[in-house]
């Protein structure tokens, strides 16, 4: 638990994370505020800091809450442990981006108590302890891993603002053309699966 890892297998873990398995793109994982937030830049960037700041936290804590669990022996307790850490997380995230950043608060609207219930940040706790990670790559992962979930959120909210000013048949716009945009990010991030190091 507290050996060091070496820079080349925290770079291995940091690229899968943001690249090769990309939360969003590879796994499937946070769809809803995928779609929802990615209308346009300012939020999206937005949601990604949040997302950033509540997975890495919640990848820390989460680890010695399963160490305590395990320890405690109610293992089994883990993803309905994990789930309570992650709200208490988002509502810490909430009141202070409503007391210090209102207008970004407004933004994120609805989509920010969704963190909540964004199968990413409960996915990434679950999968430090199934990989068996020390301290230190639960950080670098959690981190990374966020950092490819709202690389993934800019993106697609960057082309969608550039289909806003573009002629979308009437049948494809909205959700139709966000999916379909998000089926080719997906397809271009499956490139970096033949990454070799």
């Amino acid at each position: 638990m507290n050996d060091f890892p070496s820079i080349s297998t925290l770079m291995t873990i940091a690229i899968g994370a943001i690249f090769i398995n990309n939360f969003v793109l590879s796994r499937f994982l946070g769809i809803c505020p995928f779609i929802g937030v990615s209308r346009s830049i300012a939020p999206s960037v937005g949601m990604g800091m949040a997302v950033i700041f509540v997975m890495t936290l919640a990848g820390f804590v989460t680890f010695y809450v399963n160490y305590l669990l395990v320890l405690a022996g109610v293992g089994f307790l883990q993803t309905v442990a994990f789930i309570l850490v992650i709200a208490a997380l988002v509502q810490f995230v909430e009141m202070f981006l409503q007391k210090f950043n209102p207008t970004l608060y407004s933004a994120l609207g609805i989509y920010l108590p969704l963190i909540t219930t964004n199968c990413a940040v409960l996915g990434v706790a679950l999968l430090n302890i199934k990989e068996g990670y020390s301290i230190i790559e639960v950080l670098v992962f959690s981190f990374s891993a966020a950092i490819g979930f709202a690389l993934a959120l800019v993106i697609m909210a960057g082309i969608r603002e550039r289909l806003e000013i573009t002629d979308v048949p009437k049948a494809m716009e909205g959700a139709p053309i966000a999916f379909i945009v998000g089926g080719i990010l997906s397809l271009a991030f499956m490139g970096f699966s033949g990454m070799k190091f």
